[in-house]
């Protein structure tokens, strides 16, 4: 039962987030924010997927933030309403680049998340 509790918590954090910060007005060819969202939360995934295997993170801090907060906060269901969008309008070029952006610089982040938790671990023996 704790647990749907650290997920509900950690699911309002990420989406009220999420919300604030489509609120941020960046006109583009391709829908910026969910952009960043996405991204910000694949660095968050991966900075503690990598911590909770190099360092004694509590389960329910991992299940607060990776299931919780990135999952309230990253959209993909909002990713594919706006690729649809893009080739409902004939947009092929932004929609084929928003695609193709989105999944290599998600996958990115994941990695430096990874990346940047391994370092502090290194560095602060956790």
């Amino acid at each position: 039962m704790k647990a749907f509790l650290y997920v509900g918590l950690g699911g309002a954090i990420g989406a009220m987030a999420r919300y604030g910060f489509s609120m941020i007005s960046m006109k583009a060819a391709i829908p910026i924010n969910t952009l960043l969202i996405n991204i910000l939360g694949s660095i968050l995934i991966g900075f503690i997927a990598q911590l909770a295997l190099s360092s004694h993170v509590s389960p329910q801090l991992v299940l607060l933030i990776k299931t919780g907060i990135c999952g309230g906060f990253t959209t993909f269901s909002t990713f594919s309403l706006e690729t649809f969008q893009l080739i409902e309008k004939k947009a092929w070029l932004p929609a084929v680049s928003y695609i193709f952006t989105s999944v290599m610089l998600c996958v990115i982040g994941v990695s430096l998340g990874m990346y940047g938790a391994s370092l502090l671990t290194r560095k602060f023996s956790l």
